[in-house]
């Protein structure tokens, strides 16, 4: 037997869930393409999970600019102090995952696709001047496309809600 949807939990508009999921999609390709341009990746699975929160879910504190790239950059940051420590392990992957979620929670900046990150660097043990800068780039770069829908035509929903 299924549960009814609560006020807790509020069917979205149609109309919205097209929009988040065009604007994610388009957010997605412009990093693909700016990817291909770099001859670098530029999109990693948390920024995917990182433009779902921005667009689907924009009144988050969690997707909000200051969460989004702080809490990327900070995580890749504790992904390469683990991996000194540790290695290319999955043991200090778990660390730094950990250890990432603690950090984000006590400097306000709890964007959680941003665990994955601190993972990511552990595991593939990325050049670290080179990953850290596409990394804010790709970040800012979600924050900037995610500044549109609220613009377009009369979007009810705006991103940020704060800075």
């Amino acid at each position: 037997m299924s549960t009814p949807p609560s006020a807790a939990d509020p069917r979205p508009h149609p109309l919205h869930v097209l929009r988040a999921t065009a604007f994610s999609i388009g957010a997605l390709l412009i990093l693909v393409g700016v990817g291909v341009l770099l001859h670098q990746p530029l999109l990693i699975p948390p920024l995917a999970a990182s433009a779902a929160l921005v667009h689907g879910a924009p009144r988050l504190p969690l997707s909000q600019p200051r969460n989004l790239v702080g809490g990327q950059l900070l995580s890749a940051l504790i992904g390469y102090g683990t991996l000194a420590l540790t290695g290319s392990t999955a043991w200090g992957a778990a660390i730094a995952a950990g250890v990432s979620m603690g950090a984000m929670m006590l400097t306000h900046l709890s964007h959680s696709p941003a665990v994955a990150t601190a993972v990511i660097v552990v595991l593939q043990a990325p050049h670290a001047a080179t990953f850290l800068l596409l990394l804010a780039l790709a970040s800012v770069l979600l924050v900037a496309l995610g500044l549109l829908p609220g613009r377009i035509g009369g979007h009810p929903v705006r991103y940020p809600v704060a800075w």
